[in-house]
């Protein structure tokens, strides 16, 4: 009987206080990664997410944890992102305002990768996971633009990522992010059907 118990505590869904404790968690992580890179101290952020230690630890056990757990959490929300848009807005709009969150997607890219890097030296495996999601987001926004006819239909979604992924790995400055979104306009006036342009 305590067995079963257990068992099915282990797979209750988690209080509201303690995914609210989760998120704000991730998102003091967030930025104190990308202000002070992998050795942010943890015992800060508890303190800055309003928790304490133990509580951090609860949800993250180790730094990599925390860290892989900032990435895949920055992407989920990227990828429900394409979702919203495509209830809400038109669709070429939905494309537009969902490539200008990939850019700052790009930029949690950048500051996390390497802070993984020096943790566990290859973080191919957390980004691989990723990636299926935001491939899945763009193809069917891009789908629904061709389906609305503001795009061609000759349009390989994922070439509209290598782009911006482009733009991010050649530019050494920090303004690649505002050569970026002028970079969404031109990719999405290069898409339209010949005849709008």
């Amino acid at each position: 009987m305590a067995k079963k118990a257990l068992q099915s505590a282990a797979h209750r869904k988690p209080r509201a206080d303690a995914e609210r404790n989760r998120e704000r968690i991730l998102e003091v992580a967030k930025e104190a990664f990308t202000r002070s890179g992998a050795e942010a101290s943890l015992d800060e952020i508890a303190k800055q997410a309003g928790v304490g230690p133990g509580t951090l630890y609860r949800h993250f056990p180790s730094r990599e944890e925390l860290l892989q757990a900032v990435y895949r959490s920055e992407l989920e929300k990227l990828a429900g992102a394409a979702q919203k848009f495509a209830r809400t807005v038109p669709p070429i709009e939905a494309l537009r305002a969902w490539l200008l969150l990939f850019v700052d997607g790009i930029a949690t890219k950048q500051l996390i990768a390497p802070a993984l890097n020096t943790l566990v030296g290859d973080p191919k495996k957390v980004f691989e996971a990723s990636y299926a999601q935001i491939h899945e987001a763009i193809r069917a926004l891009v789908k629904r633009a061709i389906h609305s006819g503001d795009i061609r239909k000759d349009l390989d979604p994922i070439d509209l990522l290598r782009a911006l992924v482009g733009v991010s790995n050649v530019a050494a400055s920090p303004e690649w992010q505002q050569s970026a979104r002028r970079l969404v306009d031109i990719l999405i006036a290069g898409s339209r059907p010949s005849g709008d342009r």
